[in-house]
């Protein structure tokens, strides 16, 4: 009995945050609200084919609905039964599994900063943070209907101006609060450590990202996550499942597909803008990686116009 009034109270909850999403998503997309950080997701159809992104640092709940992401060869699936936290900037494949126009697929973004996470680090774990064996650019956990809970009482503030600036930032620390002191919590302290693996893989990610056209040198990128070349290499492949000249690889491939599906530019220009000096090679290395010539797969993606990127 008891087991069955808690499955149905949480079901409640999820059908109120999957209504709240709905207000502040109002079509497909990615919406910020008032409140700075804070996002509504939504999705009404299933990808035919794998979408191309860069997830941001965050914390995704799902109320309705399924979507995977893909590192590597590793697959990460969330629905309302888990959360995923996104550690660092990272380049995936994205698919909606799960969603249709009557149910689409629904879900509350918060980002994710290393100053907030280790200002609440630090009152969760005053003794210092749990090991952990690995560090990665993705978790997943099982789903807190404390945490669901949290999410609708922000989403309720949204509408009301002053409380949403004033108790606004309270829940959403409240909300991080539970995620650390999740089974992922340990994990996600990470972002937040000033000398953990994920943080100086994160500030190697933000040289990259900042310089992606520039040639790379391991050192310099070593150095910035204070680190031996040799262990920085470790970290990063460990983070990212990618080495720093792959990672870079992926972002220009994906900077470039930006450029001609955004800015209509052709791929000669969009390749010599983020770093190609062959044209032959770009074309090359963007037919292994997106299945398809420039031409091709832009033109498939106006036709299907598919978002992606907002974890």
């Amino acid at each position: 009995m008891k087991t069955s009034k808690k499955t149905e109270s949480i079901g409640l909850k999820l059908s109120r945050l999957a209504e709240l999403i709905k207000t502040y998503a109002p079509y497909d997309g990615c919406f910020e609200t008032k409140i700075p950080g804070v996002h509504a997701i939504r999705r009404s159809k299933v990808n035919s084919s794998v979408a191309h992104g860069l997830a941001t640092p965050a914390l995704c709940v799902v109320a309705q609905g399924a979507k995977s992401v893909m590192l590597d060869n590793e697959v990460f699936v969330y629905d309302s039964t888990k959360m995923i936290v996104f550690s660092v900037d990272i380049p995936a494949t994205f698919q909606i599994t799960q969603a249709s126009a009557a149910e689409p697929f629904l879900a509350l973004r918060l980002d994710l900063t290393p100053q907030k996470i280790a200002e609440l680090t630090l009152r969760v774990y005053p003794k210092g943070i749990p090991p952990v064996r690995e560090s990665r650019a993705i978790y997943l956990g099982e789903a807190d209907y404390k945490v669901q809970d949290a999410g609708i009482r922000l989403l309720e503030l949204v509408s009301q101006a002053g409380e949403a600036e004033l108790l606004g930032p309270l829940v959403v620390d409240e909300i991080l609060i539970r995620v650390l002191r999740s089974p992922i919590g340990p994990r996600t302290a990470q972002i937040g450590l000033k000398d953990s693996g994920v943080n100086g893989v994160a500030k190697a990610v933000a040289w990259i990202k900042s310089n992606f056209s520039q040639p790379m040198k391991t050192e310099v990128l070593a150095k910035l996550a204070n680190m031996s070349v040799s262990t920085f290499h470790m970290h990063f492949k460990a983070v990212t499942s990618m080495s720093p000249l792959q990672f870079q690889k992926v972002l220009r491939l994906q900077e470039a597909r930006r450029l001609m599906l955004s800015e209509v530019k052709d791929a000669g220009i969009a390749s010599r803008q983020v770093g190609y000096l062959s044209a032959s090679q770009f074309s090359r290395e963007y037919g292994r990686f997106f299945g398809g010539t420039p031409t091709k797969d832009i033109a498939k993606l106006r036709e299907q116009m598919v978002g992606v990127g907002e974890a």
